[in-house]
């Protein structure tokens, strides 16, 4: 796509956009990314700014913050790009950014599979791009990286030497930021078969082209490693929400004796059925179609039980608006997967809804195991892994989370 001609303003040609009096400029100061539209004085000029313009950011007292881009458009008014309300956005500045996430996931990675750039926490907001191998899909989530995508996509091939680049559209995000929803392919061609993922000794399936998101969930490889360690050879496992077979395909590579992966999609299940086979294991998994709810509830009157039960559902708690409603579907995923699990055996629950604080829906999972009667020892919490940093000022960096209980 082609920048429009803000995207190379001379610094002396900014716009500057002014933080109202009483608002929290001091955040801002230390660390806080972004400025909300009630917190900036709005006229015709701030109002009339293309989505994705550079700005330079002020105090109410006139003092300079940084250099942001804008969207009118959305709730977040302003980004923060650099503390140095200078900076150009040049290819060097893109470079830089991109090779300090690199350095950081190849000294805690020894394959090119992994989250490359995690957003706010990377230093490039809005930006998500997922590694596999030669191959990166990026997620351009903010207008100012849709207005740089260009600049973006080059110094992220000369960067890592990926020779496919695959833009991303899907996702609640861009909607928000009055984005488009078009899928393309910014470098290379679009792979036109599932790439494999080797991680945790099994191998997983992404479809970068036709899967959820970019196509595979790296945030949660710690706690598949986690969930491994709690199988014994011949142990029946059972993952709700699996998507492509995330927590069954380890448990099995570390030695369950059985596993049945429950997802919606029959596209996600025959994903993780190849994946399966790719990691020497076909014979002991098994998918099972339906809505979860409903196959759990199946699943008690088939008598069924597990030695570890994982469910790992999308976000419920999409929003401070979704709140109680997710933390009342949590409560209602723990109470249907309780019963499921052996004496003695292990009950796995992940949110990945930022809105749902630890502390919320740990209170929620343990009301649903509550209710069933069972008693519980909490094991351990997990999060997402190192390849998805936080940024200790925003919250929303901090999304995933993952209870361990035995019953």
């Amino acid at each position: 796509m082609t920048a429009p001609s803000f995207a190379s303003q001379s610094p002396a040609d900014r716009p500057t956009v002014r933080m109202k009096p009483k608002t929290n400029a001091r955040a801002v100061r230390h660390g806080f990314p972004w400025v909300y539209a009630n917190e900036i004085v709005t006229d015709r000029r701030t109002k009339k700014l293309a989505p994705g313009t550079l700005a330079v950011l002020e105090d109410e007292t006139r003092q300079p913050l940084g250099l942001v881009s804008v969207n009118p458009n959305s709730k977040i008014f302003a980004r923060m790009l650099d503390r140095d309300p200078t900076a150009e956005l040049t290819a060097a500045w893109f470079e830089a950014r991109l090779s300090k996430a690199l350095n950081l996931r190849e000294q805690l990675y020894d394959a090119p599979f992994y989250r490359l750039v995690h957003a706010e926490a990377d230093g490039l907001p809005g930006v998500i791009i997922d590694r596999f191998g030669d191959a990166c899909v990026l997620q351009p989530n903010a207008a100012w990286a849709d207005v740089h995508l260009d600049l973006l996509s080059e110094a992220l091939a000369k960067v890592t030497g990926v020779t496919t680049i695959l833009k991303n559209a899907s996702g609640r995000t861009r909607g928000l930021e009055g984005l488009d929803d078009v899928n393309a392919v910014l470098k290379g061609a679009a792979p036109d078969a599932p790439v494999h993922v080797p991680m945790n000794g099994a191998t997983y399936m992404a479809d970068l082209t036709g899967g959820q998101k970019t196509g595979l969930f790296f945030d949660q490889r710690e706690n598949h490693a986690f969930a491994a360690r709690l199988v014994h050879p011949g142990a029946k496992v059972l993952d709700v929400f699996s998507h492509v077979g995330g927590f069954g395909l380890a448990m099995l590579a570390g030695g369950a004796g059985e596993a049945l992966s429950v997802d919606g999609s029959a596209a996600a299940l025959s994903l993780a059925e190849q994946g399966a086979e790719a990691s020497g294991v076909g014979d002991r998994f098994t998918t099972r179609k339906g809505d979860a709810f409903d196959v759990l509830t199946a699943l008690a009157d088939e008598g069924r039980s597990y030695d570890v039960v994982i469910c790992d559902p999308p976000a419920f708690a999409p929003s401070k608006q979704a709140l109680e409603a997710g933390l009342r579907a949590y409560e209602r995923v723990a109470r249907l997967a309780a019963p499921l699990v052996r004496e003695g055996g292990y009950l796995g629950l992940c949110s990945c809804s930022h809105a749902a604080d630890l502390g919320k829906f740990r209170t929620a999972s343990a009301r649903g195991i509550g209710r069933t009667g069972r008693s519980a020892q909490l094991l351990h919490t997990g999060y997402a892994g190192p390849d998805h940093p936080q940024l200790p000022q925003l919250a929303e960096s901090g999304y995933l989370k993952a209870v361990f209980f035995r019953l």
